[in-house]
Formats: C-alpha cells, sequence, structure tokens
C-alpha cells in the first residue's frame, strides 16, 4: 500500500473511530482507536507501517502542543504554576532517578543508562487520553488544567533526559555538571526561542493586516499553521528543545491574538482548522500506536521464549512503580502548593485524598512515550545492537496500555465517589462579563448633544426609536444575567424571575426555528434556480453566525434556568 493511500486511511479511521466513541461511551476513544489498528495490522497480510520516530516527531507533536499552548487558559496556568511544574521536571527528574535503579535492579541484564532512558521514555504523560476518558464525569476544570500543564511541559523533559541517557549509554560518558548545563540550555533556549518566534510571527502579522485588513484571513491562517513546525526545526537545529519551542510559540501567539478582537474571518478560520487538525492526529497517534502493538509484542514474545510471563510481570512492576512515585509526589510535594493555592482563592478545588487519587492515575502515558522508545538508535558506534533495545519498546508500550486500560476503569469509579463538581466560579464569570458587555453596549447608544446639533430632527427621531428597541432587548437580557434578582427573598419575586426567564428562553428558541425556516427557504431557492450558489453561500453564512450566537445565548439561560430550579429544590 503506498504512504498516500495509507494517510488517507489512517485519517478515514481517526473520523469513523471518533464517531463510534460517541455510540461506545463505556471504552475511551484512544483505546479504541488503538484496538482498531492492532486488528488491522494483525494478521500475516494485514497492514504493516514502517515507523520513522523522527518523522512522527516533527509532524504529529509540535502542532499538538502548540494548539495546546494556544488554548489552555493562561490565568489558571499561571496560577499553578508551581505544581504544574513540580509535576513537569521535578516528577520527572524522580521517575527517571528512582525508576531507573528499580529496572537496573529488577533487569540486572539491562544496562543503568538504558534503564534510565526507559524510565525518561514513560515519564512524559498524555492529557489527551485522560481528557477522552473523564469527558462528562466530573473531573474537576482546574485539576484539569494542571495535567494538561503537565503534559505540555513534560514532553519535552522526558525527551530531554531520554536524549542524554542514550547519549550517556553511545559513549560510556556521564557527568551530572553536563547535564544541568545541557538541561538548562535546551529548556530556557526552547522557550525563549518559541517565544520570540510566536512574537516575530505576530508583529509581523499585525502589519499586514493593518494595511489589507481581514482579507489575508486565508494566507495567516495558514502561516499560522506552519508557525510550530517552523519554531519545532529551528530549536532541533540550534540544539534547543524544539517541543518547548512550539509550545511557548502557541502560549506567546494567542496572548498576541487578544489585540485581534476584530479580525472575526481569522478567528473562525483559526478555531475551524485547529480542532480539525487536532481531531484528525490524535486519531493518528493512536492508530499507529495500535499499527506498531502486533510487531512489538510478536517479536519481544517470540525473543523471550518460555520467559515471556517475565516480561509482563516487569510491565505490572514498571507500571505500580510509576503511579506509587505519582501518589507520593502528589502528597507530598503537590499537594501544599495545591493547598496553599487554594487558601489564596487560585484554586477552588480543595485537595483531597480522592482528588489525589484521581490526579495519580490521570498518569497515563501515550503517543509521545512510543515515539520516545522508537526514536532509540539500533546499533552502538562499535555497530553492537544497542543493548536490550526491543525488550526496552515492549516494556514502555505495555506500560502506555496498561495505564490507559486502569485509567479508563479507576477514573470513573473515583470520580463518582467525589462530591459532585460544578464549575460555579467559571459560569460566574461568564455571567458577569455578559452582563458587563450589554450594560457597555446601553452606553454607547446613548446620544450626545453634540450630534443631535448635528443632525436634524427626523434622524434625531429615527435614532431614538431604534435604540429604544435594542436597549429593550439588552435590558431583557441584562434582568436574566444580574444575579442579585435571585437573591430578593419573596417567593413572588422568584416566580416573576422564573417566568422572565422562560419567556426569554420560547423567544430564543422562536427566532432560531425562523433562522432555519429562512435557510430551508434559502437552500429551496436555490434549488429553484432563482439564485446562484454565490448568493445562497453568502447568506446562508449569514444565519448560520446569528443562529451560533442564538444558540449560545439559549444555552446560557438554560443552565441559568437549571441552576435556579436546582437551588430552589434543595
Amino acid at each position: 500500500m503506498h504512504t498516500v493511500e495509507i494517510v488517507l486511511l489512517v485519517l478515514m479511521l481517526g473520523a469513523v473511530t471518533g464517531i463510534a466513541a460517541r455510540y461506545v461511551r463505556g471504552i475511551p476513544l484512544p483505546l479504541i482507536q488503538i484496538g482498531i489498528g492492532a486488528l488491522i495490522a494483525w494478521p500475516q497480510k494485514g497492514l504493516h507501517i514502517a515507523f520513522d520516530p523522527e518523522l512522527f516527531l516533527l509532524l504529529f507533536i509540535p502542532p499538538l502542543l502548540f494548539a495546546d499552548g494556544w488554548r489552555i487558559p493562561k490565568r489558571e496556568f499561571f496560577a499553578m504554576a508551581k505544581p504544574i511544574l513540580l509535576l513537569a521536571f521535578g516528577l520527572v527528574f524522580i521517575t527517571v532517578l528512582g525508576l531507573g535503579y528499580l529496572i537496573h535492579w529488577m533487569i540486572p541484564s539491562m544496562p543503568l543508562t538504558v534503564a534510565f532512558a526507559l524510565a525518561a521514555v514513560v515519564s512524559p504523560t498524555d492529557a489527551v487520553a485522560v481528557s477522552a476518558i473523564t469527558r462528562n464525569l466530573g473531573m474537576p476544570h482546574k485539576t484539569m488544567h494542571m495535567l494538561e500543564g503537565e503534559s505540555l511541559l513534560n514532553d519535552a523533559s522526558g525527551l530531554v533526559a531520554l536524549k542524554f541517557a542514550v547519549a550517556a549509554t553511545l559513549t560510556g560518558l556521564f557527568s551530572w555538571s553536563d547535564v544541568a548545563k545541557d538541561f538548562t540550555w535546551m529548556a530556557v533556549g526552547g522557550l525563549g526561542l518559541g517565544a520570540l518566534m510566536g512574537w516575530g510571527f505576530s508583529h509581523a502579522r499585525d502589519i499586514v493586516t493593518r494595511r489589507v485588513g481581514d482579507v489575508a484571513a486565508t494566507q495567516m491562517v495558514l502561516l499560522l499553521l506552519l508557525l510550530p513546525f517552523a519554531s519545532y526545526i529551528v530549536g532541533e537545529k540550534i540544539g534547543v528543545s524544539g517541543i518547548l519551542a512550539a509550545v511557548a510559540a502557541g502560549i506567546t501567539t494567542n496572548f498576541a491574538d487578544l489585540g485581534r478582537g476584530n479580525f472575526i474571518s481569522e478567528r473562525m478560520q483559526t478555531e475551524g482548522i485547529w480542532s480539525i487538525m487536532e481531531a484528525a492526529f490524535n486519531g493518528a497517534i493512536f492508530l499507529l500506536l495500535g499499527l506498531q502493538l502486533p510487531s512489538i509484542i510478536g517479536h519481544s514474545l517470540m525473543d523471550a521464549g518460555p520467559d515471556w510471563w517475565k516480561l509482563l510481570l516487569y510491565v505490572l512492576v514498571i507500571t505500580v512503580a510509576l503511579l506509587a512515585v505519582r501518589w507520593a509526589w502528589v502528597t507530598v510535594a503537590v499537594v501544599r502548593s495545591l493547598r496553599k493555592a487554594h487558601n489564596e482563592g487560585r484554586v477552588t478545588d480543595k485537595p483531597s485524598h480522592l482528588l489525589n487519587l484521581a490526579t495519580t492515575m490521570a498518569g497515563i502515558r501515550g503517543a509521545v512515550t512510543l515515539a520516545g522508545a522508537l526514536s532509540i538508535p539500533m546499533v552502538l558506534p562499535s555497530g553492537d545492537a544497542f543493548p536490550a533495545r526491543h525488550m526496552l519498546i515492549f516494556l514502555a508500550t505495555g506500560v502506555i496500555l496498561l495505564t490507559l486500560i486502569l485509567g479508563a476503569i479507576s477514573l470513573p469509579l473515583i470520580l463518582r465517589f467525589m462530591p459532585k463538581h460544578e464549575d460555579t466560579e467559571q459560569q460566574q464569570e461568564e455571567r458577569a462579563a455578559r452582563l458587563a458587555a450589554c450594560k457597555a453596549a446601553i452606553t454607547s447608544l446613548t446620544l450626545s448633544e453634540e450630534d443631535k446639533q448635528s443632525h436634524d430632527e427626523q434622524w434625531v427621531a429615527q435614532y431614538q426609536e431604534v435604540v429604544g428597541r435594542i436597549i429593550q432587548e439588552y435590558r431583557s437580557r441584562i434582568e436574566l444575567l444580574e444575579e442579585n434578582l435571585n437573591k430578593t427573598g419573596t417567593e413572588e419575586t422568584e416566580e416573576v424571575v422564573e417566568e422572565r426567564r422562560q419567556r426569554y428562553i420560547r423567544e430564543m428558541e422562536l427566532r432560531l426555528k425562523c433562522l432555519k425556516v429562512e435557510r430551508d427557504t434559502l437552500y429551496a431557492e436555490r434549488h429553484a434556480h432563482r439564485i446562484n450558489d454565490e448568493v445562497l453561500r453568502a447568506t446562508v453564512s449569514e444565519l448560520d453566525l446569528a443562529e451560533v450566537s442564538l444558540t449560545k445565548r439559549l444555552n446560557v439561560s438554560k443552565r441559568a434556568a437549571a441552576s435556579y430550579r436546582a437551588a430552589k429544590n434543595s
């Protein structure tokens, strides 16, 4: 099968499995995709792909980490910077050191530097798999943000540690001072390079769009898609962490986007294209993992012969040790900073034993672990085979599967016993922001004395008539958003509030119904050849934007109504 056909097949399977996961809710999407990949690769004549780890790291990891850095809430990220850094760097260091010695003691045939390499390979976590497992199960938002921040950074720290371990195996030389110096250069240099490239791109984009406006939106989005690849390639060329460069470029670009509120077309295209890329690349990653699974397992078990059960035991011991080290680190080091953040109001979720356990079991390993394992060279400079390479790859793959299975089983159970979590803080912030926006819009409609004098009476009368209608609509939204309406204390007022809210919901539903009728009519006009495709696209696009806005406002009102009824019943 040609490479193009393989790529198209993987993308198609990624989309199909994503749809299937909506119906098979009991099994996380990553496990479904790994299983499908293994199924189509298992037969003798199945699909087999030559896996190039360097190409994999270049094509898949930079855009996904760039997108994570671009999307992750920066306020929460910096508010929880200390626990995130403790997990992303401190835990990786402890894992590599402690687990490396444990693996070497358990498997004496594996050299210590190779054991450190294996420990470094299994140290990065995969927040994508955690999100797929915990979707709609009540994982606290701040905890999920912390796990995303950890995954964002420990991919780089784990791969850098792997690079040092492999270099020590190849050369036979190792120096803690050199490691500390090189690690600092790679980390700080990668972050600095990514920030510089993100800032440079944003500055150049502002210069161009200041002259041509939103006309060049499509070209700007295309250049934005190439930015993570450029950051990664340049970082690797100059000897710093390309992964951290991609992360820093995403964060910097997001900050620059805060000043581009008027570029609507560019923003909508960017959101759409990143959603598609993330879904396609995440699906492809786990499918490729599944495609490699039969050959990795088959070769390793055949090489082990009658002692195949020892390999499975090693996987179990390494996984248990990983989770034990993670639980101890979270309990001893991370909880203290989380408790301090909670007392200062930066984190709403109070640390608890169940939350610590959920954070521990969320330490799922994924695609970066597989890519790191397969990136280990096959031979030493002397020409001899790299020691215990096949065993290392098998153990890393086994840890990926076992952590995925354990997470899929344990996380839903743990979250079920945790207190029901509702992100009321985020809802209140959203409501307050909408309220401020409505009041600012009303204030902007005030007609100044200078405007009254510069226009005739008919213009002023028309203006005031239109303003009256617009203000009435804004006031109806303000009445539903103001929180103090639910705190007046009288039953009559509560009933009035609920009746007003239901009337507003009915209005939004009727408006949506009218928009759908308009759209159906436009398509009927096109079928009757009374308008052409260009007119159809332009008019339907306007209706689509209006429907998106109305749908979001309707959902906000329904959530508020549901919260009110729940509070009243309790």
